[in-house]
């Protein structure tokens, strides 16, 4: 009886987490602030920031000069965050490297923050147990 609560309770992390970050996206276009809130403790000033030194992050502008951000600017900037927020890239460093592997990078992001966002729920389903 337990198990099939705690199974239940996976689940039903593992769903908010799929919510988080959306895997099919549902609008054509996000605001700065929808793509901060995807990525953790990422601000809407590092975006405009990023933005400025990666010329693979160019969001459009609406009339009123806001950004829209699409799916591939979205996939951009998680490889930019992948290698300068969690392996600790300099920004040149991440320059660099996107040039020499940016399409082998889609691919090995979307694992880690599956793999990412899964030890971070075991670890606190462990806490509810202990």
């Amino acid at each position: 009886m337990k198990k099939d609560r705690e199974r239940e309770q996976l689940k039903d992390a593992i769903a908010r987490i799929m919510l988080k970050r959306p895997t099919e996206f549902t609008k054509r276009y996000y605001s700065i602030g929808e793509v901060a809130a995807m990525f953790p403790e990422l601000t809407t000033s590092k975006v405009r920031f990023w933005e400025s030194h990666f010329p693979t992050m160019k969001p459009k502008k609406d009339s009123s000069g806001n950004r829209r951000f699409t799916k591939k600017d979205i996939d951009a900037l998680r490889i930019v965050y992948h290698l300068v927020q969690e392996k600790g890239y300099t920004l040149d460093g991440a320059k660099r490297e996107i040039k020499e592997k940016g399409k082998d990078y889609e691919q090995k992001i979307d694992i880690i923050d599956s793999l990412t966002d899964i030890k971070q729920m075991l670890l606190k389903l462990r806490e509810q147990i202990d």
